[in-house]
C-alpha cells in the first residue's frame, strides 16, 4: 500500500512539473557531463543572482531559447541578459536538451539535431563542467571549481548578445583585428540580431552602427579619465570605470561601487545604448543614461518612408500615402521594415488615374540626408527633373536641387522649425487634385454650410447647459473649479493643440467660455482614488505665490485625471534659454531676474508651506514665463500626487538626467537639497545659454560646469564663459555671484549645499558668498584648449581658501561661509 501511495505521489509531482509550469532546478549552479537540462529545469548561480534555462521572450509562446536572466528573487520582471541560440529557436523545450558532449556544451532540438554549441577543444572532455557564476557569466571549466579566480576555457562573456553586465567587456582584438559586438534584439519577442550594434574601434572609441555599416554615434576617444564625447562620466557616483589597453586587446569595463545595486548596459531595440538600474520598490528598470539622447538621432530608425517625430508616441509615423509594411513588427517596436505605398505610382505602369499623373506632397520642417545633387536653376526645374524620372521618390530645393532615387530613409521632423521642406512623390490617388476633385470639394463645402451652422448652434447650447451645471461645483472645492471632462474636451478642441509633455503627462492649450486661456495637463499613471485625489489637488490649489503657476481647477472622472492651470504666454524657460530659433532672446538682466524669481518660488515650497514640498524635477522645462517674463515654477506637488517612487523614475528620463542630485541613486531618502542641486545645474545654463553637456560649435564637447568652475578657481575673466549671444553685456559681479552659487549648490554632500532661502538672500544682495570647495565630481576640469587639469582635494580646497582666507566677506546685513570641513 505504501509503495502504491509513493508511486502516485511521484507521478503527481511529475505531472505538476510538466504541465503546470512549476520551475524545477538541478539544485546547483553546475551542469556535469552526466546531466542535461530541459523543460523547466534551470541552473541557479551560487548566491542566487542569475538563472539559466529555456525561456520564451515577450508574449510569444511558440519559440524557446537557452538564456541567462536575473533570478526572480532579485528582479521580479523577466530580464534576459544573454541568449545562446538567438538565431535558431526551438519549439519544444521538453524534447530539447542542453548537455555536455565530448567536452562541448551543445543544444539539441526536439529532433535531437545540434543547433548551437560552445566548443572547448578539450582533450579531457569528461572533466569539463558548465557553471553559471554570480556575475551572470556562463563558463566551461575543468572540474567543479568554478570560482572567479579560475580561468575558463570558454565563457559567455566572450560572446555577448545585447547586454553588457558589470565585470564583462566589449573588446577589440588587436591580433585578429576584430571587435566584439553588442547587438540589439530584432524586436521585443525576437532575440535574433537586430540592426543596431555597438563596437570598439582600434583608436579607443566606441561607435554605434546601423546595419553594421552606417555609423551614427561615437563616444569619442578615451583621454585617460573619460570618453571625450561623454563628459557626464566625470559626474559619476555609481560606476567604477576601467579602460585596458595591452598588446593583445583593448577594452572598457565597469563595476559598481555599491554591489547591492543591480545595473545593466543594453544595446536596445530602439537603437540607443542604455544604462539601467533596478528599483525594487517600484519593480521596474530605471533609465540612468542613454545615447543618442534623442530617439530620432538613431539612423533609419523608422525604416523606408517612415518619419521620426520627436514629440510623438510612437516616434515613427508613415508618410502620407504610405502604411506600415508589417503592422505586427510595428506593434513590437520594430520599425525597420518601414512603410510601403498604399497605391502604386502611375509612372510605373505608364498610366494615369482619373486623368492625373503622379503628384508631390510637401512635408515641412524635415531633416534628411543621403540625397543626390542635380544642377538645375529653379525649384520648378527640380520638380520636373524628379517627375520625369520614375525612380525618383522625392526632391527638395534650397538654393540647390536634391533628389532621392531610392527608398527614403532617416527622415526626421524638426519641431523647432529648423527643418526644410521635402516633396514626396505619390500616386494622384493619394493626393486629391484636378478639376473634378476641386468641384467635389466646392460642392461639399457649399452643401455643408447649413449643417455646420446647425451644429455650431447645438454646440453653443450644450456649452451653456454644461456651464450652468458646473457652476455649483465651484464652492465644493473652495477656490478650485471641478471641471467636467467634456468641458475640457470642448475647451481644448479635443486636446488638439499640444503645448508640451513630460513624464507626468501632456499639456494642451484651451479656451474657456469666458475667453480666458488655460493650460490643461492630462495626468498619466494616476492610481489614486477619487477622494484622495481631490484631497491632494486641494492642497496644491491652496498654495499661492507670485512665482508658482496657479492651479485653477481639476477633473476627476474614473481614470481621467486632469489639472487646469493658468496659461503662460511665453511658454517655458527652456524654449527661450536653450533654443536659438524662433524664440525671444533673454538678456542678462532678464536671466538674473528669472533666476531670482525661481529661487523665491522654490524657497516658498521648501520653507513657507505647512509641509515642505520637494519638487523633484527642477529643470528649464518646468519654469514657465508669463507675459512679462515673470518666472513661475510648474508641476510642484505632482511628485506627491503620483507617488515618490514614480517621480524618481520620471526624473531620470530624457532631458532631465543632467539635473539629478547624486543621492537619487544612492538609496537614501530625498530631501529639499535635491532641488537645490538641480537648481544649481540650471544656473550654469543661465550663464552659458545651452545644455551643460551640449556639443560646442567647434565640434568639441566641454562639460560647462567644469569650465565655469575652473575659471572661478583661476580667477580669470568671468565674462568669457557667458553665452556668446550676450556679447559680454552683463554685470561681472552678478555673473560671478551666480557661478559661485551654482558651485555651492552642486556640492556632493547635500549637507554642504545652501538652502533656497539662503540663495534668495545672496541673489538679493543681502548675503555674499565666496567660492566653495570644488566638489569631488568637478576635480577634473576641461579648459578651453581641451587640456586636462587635475585638482586634488587638498589643492582645490587650498585654492579656494587662498583666494578667500576668511571664508566669507561681510556686507550690509550678514555673511555666509561656504567652506566645508570635509573638503
Amino acid at each position: 500500500m505504501k509503495k502504491i501511495t509513493t508511486f502516485y505521489f511521484i507521478f503527481y509531482v511529475i505531472f505538476l512539473s510538466l504541465y503546470l509550469n512549476i520551475p524545477s532546478t538541478l539544485g546547483a549552479d553546475t551542469l556535469s557531463a552526466n546531466q542535461s537540462l530541459s523543460g523547466n529545469q534551470t541552473l541557479v548561480s551560487k548566491d542566487g543572482n542569475f538563472e539559466l534555462g529555456f525561456f520564451s521572450p515577450g508574449n510569444s509562446s511558440k519559440n524557446y531559447y537557452i538564456g541567462v536572466w536575473y533570478s526572480y528573487n532579485k528582479v521580479s520582471l523577466q530580464t534576459v541578459v544573454w541568449v545562446a541560440n538567438r538565431e535558431t529557436p526551438i519549439s519544444d523545450r521538453y524534447a530539447s536538451e542542453l548537455k555536455l558532449v565530448d567536452g562541448n556544451l551543445v543544444l539539441l532540438n526536439e529532433s535531437q539535431a545540434q543547433i548551437w554549441y560552445a566548443s572547448t577543444n578539450s582533450t579531457t572532455s569528461n572533466s569539463v563542467v558548465a557553471i553559471l557564476r554570480d556575475d551572470g557569466n556562463l563558463v566551461l571549466t575543468h572540474g567543479s571549481n568554478g570560482s572567479d579566480s579560475v580561468d575558463p576555457i570558454w565563457q559567455s562573456f566572450d560572446y555577448p548578445t545585447h547586454t553588457w553586465l558589470p565585470g564583462s567587456k566589449i573588446a577589440y582584438n588587436k591580433r585578429s583585428g576584430t571587435s566584439q559586438l553588442l547587438t540589439s534584439w530584432k524586436n521585443l519577442e525576437d532575440p535574433a540580431a537586430g540592426l543596431f550594434s555597438l563596437e570598439l574601434r582600434p583608436n579607443s572609441e566606441y561607435i554605434i552602427r546601423w546595419n553594421r555599416s552606417r555609423e551614427y554615434w561615437t563616444s569619442g576617444t578615451w583621454n585617460g579619465q573619460i570618453f571625450s564625447l561623454v563628459p557626464e562620466m566625470s559626474l559619476n557616483y555609481i560606476y567604477n570605470f576601467s579602460y585596458i589597453n595591452n598588446a593583445n586587446e583593448s577594452y572598457f569595463t565597469y563595476s559598481l561601487y555599491n554591489p547591492s545595486i543591480i545595473s545593466r548596459f543594453v544595446m536596445d531595440v530602439s537603437g540607443q545604448i542604455k544604462q539601467l538600474t533596478w528599483l525594487e520598490s517600484s519593480s521596474q528598470w530605471n533609465l540612468f543614461w542613454s545615447q543618442p539622447r534623442e530617439q530620432c538621432e538613431v539612423y533609419a530608425y523608422c525604416g523606408a518612408f517612415g518619419a521620426c517625430y520627436p514629440n510623438s508616441l510612437p516616434s515613427c509615423i508613415c508618410l502620407t500615402g504610405f502604411e506600415p509594411k508589417s503592422g505586427h513588427d510595428w506593434n513590437l517596436s520594430d520599425y525597420s521594415s518601414g512603410c510601403v505605398r498604399k497605391n502604386h505610382l502611375q509612372c510605373e505602369s505608364n498610366s494615369t488615374a482619373n486623368g492625373e499623373k503622379d503628384k508631390f506632397l510637401i512635408n515641412p520642417d524635415m531633416g534628411f540626408n543621403d540625397s543626390q545633387s542635380v544642377a538645375v536653376g529653379s525649384a520648378a526645374e527640380c520638380e520636373s527633373n524628379c517627375l520625369n524620372n520614375c525612380s525618383c521618390t522625392a526632391y527638395a530645393y534650397d538654393s540647390g536641387c536634391s533628389i532621392w532615387n531610392e527608398a527614403l530613409v532617416n527622415l526626421q521632423q524638426h519641431a523647432d522649425g529648423s527643418g526644410k521642406p521635402i516633396y514626396i512623390r505619390l500616386s494622384s490617388l493619394d493626393v486629391p487634385s484636378g478639376k473634378n476633385n476641386k468641384g467635389i470639394v466646392i460642392g461639399a463645402v457649399g452643401g455643408s454650410v447649413a449643417v455646420v451652422l446647425v451644429l455650431l448652434g447645438l454646440i453653443f447650447v450644450a456649452i451653456r447647459r454644461q456651464q450652468r451645471r458646473s457652476v455649483g461645483t465651484k464652492a465644493v472645492e473652495g477656490s478650485l473649479v471641478a471641471f467636467g471632462y467634456k468641458d475640457l474636451q470642448i475647451a481644448t478642441k479635443s486636446f488638439s493643440e499640444k503645448l508640451g509633455g513630460g513624464g507626468f503627462g501632456s499639456v494642451f492649450k484651451g479656451t474657456l467660455p469666458d475667453s480666458s486661456v488655460i493650460a490643461v495637463k492630462k495626468l498619466e499613471s494616476i492610481s489614486q482614488g477619487e477622494k484622495q485625489f481631490r484631497t491632494e489637488v486641494s492642497t496644491i490649489g491652496a498654495i499661492q505665490h507670485v512665482n508658482l503657476v496657479r492651479l485653477r481647477g481639476f477633473c476627476s472622472e474614473g481614470d481621467k485625471k486632469l489639472l487646469v492651470y493658468d496659461y503662460m504666454q511665453n511658454g517655458s524657460l527652456e524654449s527661450h534659454l536653450l533654443h536659438q530659433i524662433d524664440s525671444k532672446f533673454l538678456d542678462w538682466k532678464t536671466r538674473y531676474q528669472i533666476a531670482l524669481g525661481t529661487a523665491r518660488g522654490l524657497a516658498y515650497l521648501h520653507e513657507k508651506c505647512r509641509d515642505c514640498i520637494i519638487h523633484c524635477d527642477i529643470k528649464p522645462e518646468n519654469i514657465l514665463l508669463d507675459a512679462e517674463f515673470c518666472p513661475k515654477v510648474a508641476d510642484f506637488g505632482l511628485a506627491k500626487l503620483v507617488g515618490r517612487e514614480f517621480s524618481r523614475v520620471l526624473t531620470t528620463m530624457r532631458g532631465t538626467r543632467g539635473y539629478l542630485a547624486p543621492e537619487w541613486l544612492s538609496g537614501i531618502p530625498i530631501t529639499a537639497k535635491a532641488d537645490v542641486y538641480s537648481y544649481g545645474m540650471m544656473l550654469f545654463e543661465f550663464i552659458s545659454g545651452r545644455r551643460n553637456s551640449e556639443q560646442s560649435e567647434d565640434g568639441k564637447v566641454k562639460f560647462f560646469p567644469h569650465w565655469a568652475a575652473s575659471v572661478m578657481v583661476e580667477g580669470g575673466d568671468v565674462l568669457r564663459i557667458l553665452d556668446p549671444r550676450l556679447e559680454r553685456i552683463a554685470e561681472a559681479e552678478e555673473v560671478t555671484r551666480i557661478c559661485r552659487i551654482a558651485c555651492w549648490c552642486i556640492q556632493d554632500d547635500e549637507n554642504q549645499r545652501p538652502s533656497m532661502g539662503q540663495i534668495v538672500q545672496i541673489l538679493e544682495g543681502v548675503l555674499e558668498v565666496n567660492l566653495p570647495p570644488v566638489p569631488r565630481s568637478l576635480h577634473v576640469f576641461v579648459d578651453n584648449q581641451e587640456h586636462i587639469v587635475f585638482f586634488t582635494e587638498s589643492s582645490s580646497s587650498q585654492s579656494s581658501r587662498a583666494s578667500h582666507p576668511s571664508g566669507a566677506t561681510s556686507q550690509s546685513k550678514g555673511t555666509v561661509s561656504t567652506e566645508s570641513s570635509k573638503a
